[in-house]
């Protein structure tokens, strides 16, 4: 049995803010890491390798909010 559950607008815009935020901070963030003199030596080094595995699974987190928060935003009844 499938439960529809209906978000309001700013629950909506809370999702899309949260998801808006990782696409702008963590890019930015990746490019200082692979600016850092500790990313590489010979080769990708553990410094950059953990601030990959990290920066991967928040842009994903980002992206699932922003497609769940315009989707919650689209059905959300209007005032």
């Amino acid at each position: 049995m499938l439960v529809s559950v209906v978000l309001t607008r700013r629950l909506a815009a809370l999702l899309l803010v949260a998801g808006a935020f990782q696409w702008l901070v963590f890019p930015r963030f990746m490019v200082a890491v692979w600016q850092d003199d500790r990313a590489f030596d010979d080769g990708p080094t553990g410094f950059l390798l953990v601030h990959v595995a990290l920066v991967v699974p928040a842009l994903l987190l980002g992206a699932a909010l922003l497609a769940l928060g315009a989707r919650a935003w689209r059905r959300a009844p209007r005032p």
